[in-house]
């Protein structure tokens, strides 16, 4: 968690940003991002040269200048051809962050953001970095965000996580097109219980800044860490997501061909592609896509699928990819999400998908038709509800997960009805440690993954419903219509008990009233 002072601090420069003329939130948030990326970018190529002196290695930095940039001996054949300079040596943040305000904010200019923009040629990050914009005017508001950005831990994951956390929920603007961010404890929950592999070829068909896809690789590293290599720095921060018992192809295929994200908003691929690349994901797949459209013809290529997509998002009916219209006939972007991933899932592959509430029980031939074709044609494992409170402040929908693995067979179905999350379910969302079901969720799914005939007990939150009752409900999965309500029971007193307790009580008031009678005389 973040501590009050840095939460202060970012408050205090988001104002800034405000006043500084800067307004829409997410462009804050892209401002803020490029900085940390490039303050990134310098300790891990200090760590990788560092590296490569202990092992004897030669290793060429990337702030190093070739012949394509300025160095001591350069001509003035590229000024005659009038084409910008970059100086790499300058782009250091170690080396910047010294300089006096109006030389920082110049050699941003110059230099660093020409730099980013350059960088990863040939890349999908350096064709969403074309129509990038560099908006820090006022050299005043620079030097306030990069004394900031200088504190942050960049090695703590779980900082730079809680900073986006942060800065995304002053993001006044969402929810407008059913977008929603997906809180990072719920994501983790998320990951861990898909439980994906080196082996894996992850999507998210609705990317946002790739929270599922980063959380994703940090579970991979982890998992592939040998218990002791991991370590605590001098600062307290524990390393355990090295990644050392990947082999040299799996280190290969988790640096480009593990992770893919598609999305329509430019500034999230942006950042999106940032968040990868800092985590040491070289060439991120993260490509500008409208899933539902007619141009997206994607099919059969992923093993996992982890999506949030948009509730009620609006979209161009004309435009919906015609294999999705003839899965499910509708325009809500809810519906035709499921039938997206079930197009671009291989045989086998599993998927977890947060929809929201109506998605399980709706009435309409659309909804019925989809719940139909997860059931009917695929595995559905599991439907967990959630709480109407873990999207707030955002909004106050209800919302479920439900987990499916293309191509089985389901034969039952595991519920739990989750009702804490850990924080409050009201818009402070503040932690609540005591009232917290993850745990217990990620413990009863092991259990009944390792023992399927497991049965709950009555104070289980989790129970299994036959794919028989399923059908009979016309394939309703809203928890409510197969949770069993258990009554407690009441122990009723014989009447002669309750006779003489009443004659008691009489009794008393009597006492009493005769008593302030007395004391009204006196």
């Amino acid at each position: 968690m973040l501590n009050g002072e840095l939460i202060g601090k970012i408050n205090s420069l988001w104002d800034n940003f405000w006043s500084g003329g800067i307004s829409n939130p997410l462009t804050v948030i892209e401002q803020i991002s490029y900085l940390l990326f490039v303050k990134r970018l310098d300790e891990t190529d200090s760590a990788a040269e560092r590296e490569a002196i202990r092992l004897k290695k030669q290793y060429k930095s990337i702030f190093e200048n070739d012949k394509n940039n300025k160095s001591d001996n350069e001509t003035d054949v590229d000024a005659i051809r009038n084409e910008p300079i970059i100086d790499r040596t300058k782009c250091r943040w170690s080396v910047f962050k010294q300089y006096n305000i109006q030389d920082m904010h110049a050699n941003m200019i110059t230099n660093v953001f020409p730099f980013l923009k350059e960088i990863g040629a040939g890349t999908s990050f350096s064709s969403y970095m074309k129509d990038a914009n560099y908006m820090i005017n006022k050299p005043n508001l620079l030097s306030e965000a990069v004394l900031l950005i200088d504190e942050i831990n960049m090695d703590d994951t779980d900082t730079k996580g809680d900073l986006y956390e942060h800065m995304l929920n002053k993001i006044s603007t969402s929810g407008m097109n059913g977008q929603f961010r997906t809180p990072r404890h719920i994501i983790k929950m998320i990951v861990e219980l898909i439980d994906p592999t080196i082996d894996d070829v992850i999507c998210d068909p609705a990317c946002g800044t790739a929270g599922f896809l980063m959380a994703s690789a940090e579970y991979i590293l982890k998992k592939n860490t040998k218990p002791e290599s991991v370590f605590t720095d001098e600062k307290g921060v524990e390393h355990d997501k090295i990644g050392d018992l990947l082999k040299p192809e799996g280190w290969k295929k988790f640096k480009k061909n593990l992770l893919f994200g598609r999305d329509f908003d430019s500034s999230m691929l942006r950042i999106s592609a940032m968040n990868l690349m800092l985590h040491g994901v070289d060439e991120p797949d993260i490509h500008y896509a409208d899933s539902l459209s007619s141009n997206y013809e994607e099919k059969n290529k992923y093993t996992v699928v982890l999506a949030n997509p948009p509730f009620k998002g609006s979209i161009d009916a004309g435009d919906i990819n015609a294999s999705l219209r003839k899965t499910v006939s509708t325009k809500k972007t809810e519906l035709l999400f499921l039938a997206l991933i079930d197009r671009i899932l291989v045989v086998g592959g599993r998927c977890a998908v947060i929809v929201p509430d109506g998605v399980l029980f709706g009435s309409s031939t659309a909804h019925r038709g989809i719940r139909k074709l997860i059931v009917d044609e695929n595995q559905l494992e599991a439907v967990i509800s959630m709480p109407s409170g873990v999207f707030k402040p955002y909004a106050g929908v209800s919302t479920a997960i439900l987990f499916f693995t293309k191509g089985d067979k389901t034969d039952r179905v595991w519920f739990y009805d989750m009702q804490y999350d850990g924080l409050s379910l009201d818009d402070r969302r503040t932690s609540t440690p005591d009232k917290n079901d993850i745990p217990n969720i990620k413990e009863s799914w092991k259990k009944c993954r390792e023992n399927p005939n497991l049965e709950s007990e009555k104070v289980d939150k989790w129970f299994w419903v036959d794919k028989v009752r399923i059908e009979e409900n016309d394939y309703d999965l809203s928890i409510n219509r197969y949770k069993e309500i258990v009554h407690e029971e009441i122990e009723y007193e014989k009447p002669e008990v309750i006779m003489e307790r009443i004659a008691t009580l009489e009794t008393e008031i009597l006492t009493d009233i005769n008593e302030l009678k007395d004391m009204m005389k006196i």
